[in-house]
């Protein structure tokens, strides 16, 4: 039996362990050879043969998916699935799992530190202080304002708490929230306007899917404050980044912390790249030591339960 393992992150040395649990249920393990994200027509001649995969943030397309007859099972490292066509895989037969939670503390943490760098201008003065200059610059305190949310799940949860920590009112917005969570946790739930309107900073933490595409727009952008610090360590494709790009030029917006883009890698002269206002890193939310070890033994776990008994945890439907 033969699995593909994408995620470079499983291949590292504390993680031999895992591998080894890999080697005792099939006779030939396939790498990532690019060291990166594989696109759809990179993925045939690599899964062909497998019965198993350990899937990082590939295009799962439904033309992967039927050039892959033996495939029994796709295991995603992390837990978005919009890279996932589901259907596809449901009409297969084939079993989809994912790592819910494993990352959660990781990329609010993470959304939480674009905040702080917006807010103090970090980036900006580290580089300023580097080159030799002496920068005077006022930032804003986050302690008193008020953080709104964009999605009540596991990552929404933990910033939470953080915004908390650091004496901040949060508002949130999420159509399947636990009422009583947010009653326990002082959290006020608004309609999404409300939120856009009245947050000092806005979050991201949402699933890419047709609805959730562009939902933060030209519109939206014109509700926010002038001084609002924006922060997407979600999917790209939140934020329309032309409309983004237009708030930023026009000065209606306070900063912008990306961590994902509609395009990845991002082009090297990407418009935005050129503002002090905006933070950006490559789409590493998830990636602490301790986050992708948990995702590892999470989807090995699935994986292996997948191929030997047909009955996975975190089962995944379309």
């Amino acid at each position: 039996m033969k699995i593909l393992v994408t995620p470079t992150s499983i291949r590292k040395a504390q993680n031999s362990d895992l591998i080894a649990r890999l080697e005792n249920v099939c006779d030939e393990i396939v790498y990532n050879p690019h060291g990166r994200p594989l696109q759809a027509d990179e993925l045939p001649d690599l899964l062909a043969d497998c019965a198993g995969y350990i899937a990082g943030l590939d295009f799962i397309t439904a033309d992967v998916i039927r050039a892959c007859p033996k495939l029994k099972i796709i295991s995603r490292y992390g837990t978005g699935l919009d890279r996932v066509d589901l259907a596809a895989a449901r009409d297969a037969g084939i079993l989809v799992t994912n790592t819910p939670g494993a990352n959660s503390t990781a990329v609010a943490e993470l959304a939480m530190g674009l905040i702080l760098s917006l807010a103090r201008r970090i980036p900006s003065l580290d580089r300023s202080t580097r080159s030799g200059d002496w920068v005077h610059s006022n930032g804003v305190e986050i302690s008193g304002g008020t953080l709104g949310i964009v999605g009540l799940g596991a990552i929404g949860k933990k910033l939470s708490a953080m915004a908390h920590g650091f004496g901040m009112t949060v508002l949130a917005y999420d159509p399947y929230a636990d009422l009583d969570y947010a009653a326990r946790n002082d959290l006020t739930l608004v309609p999404f306007e409300t939120l856009l309107a009245e947050s000092d900073a806005i979050s991201l933490h949402l699933p890419l899917t047709e609805s959730t595409r562009h939902v933060i727009g030209a519109q939206q952008f014109h509700l926010m404050k002038d001084s609002v610090l924006l922060v997407n360590a979600s999917r790209g494709g939140l934020i329309d980044e032309v409309a983004a790009l237009a708030a930023i030029r026009a000065g209606t917006v306070g900063g912008i912390g990306l961590d994902a883009f509609e395009a990845e890698p991002p082009a090297a002269d990407n418009e935005l790249f050129a503002f002090d206002n905006v933070v950006v890193t490559p789409h590493t939310g998830a990636h602490t030591a301790q986050a992708t070890r948990r995702m590892a033994e999470m989807a090995v776990a699935s994986l292996i339960d997948g191929l030997m008994s047909g009955s996975p945890s975190n089962l995944c439907s379309a």
